[in-house]
């Protein structure tokens, strides 16, 4: 099994970190931050402008700078028998 893993920035030192993706959606994107009994789970939403997704971990914020059209692409090009949103 393949555990993918995402690159996401903490906004109050700059730092970046790579953390592991339980599951991933246009919608909303959960990962884990660390490993074993001191891991820690986080919701990433898309931003208003839909530039990037943040979510926040033990009071601090983290931000995974792609876009919701980048993940959607993404996520169809590793699923391609996922359905296709119809236009309304």
């Amino acid at each position: 099994m393949h555990t993918e893993k995402i690159k996401v920035r903490i906004t109050d030192t700059g730092k970046t970190m790579d953390v592991v993706v339980l599951s991933k959606k246009a919608d909303w994107i959960e990962v884990v931050l660390g490993e074993g009994i001191h891991s820690v789970k986080c919701q990433l939403s898309p931003t208003r402008n839909g530039l990037a997704y943040a979510g926040t971990a033990m009071g601090r914020e983290i931000v995974y700078e792609r876009s919701r059209d980048q993940v959607k692409a993404e996520l169809e090009l590793f699923n391609p028998a996922a359905p296709k949103s119809r236009p309304r």
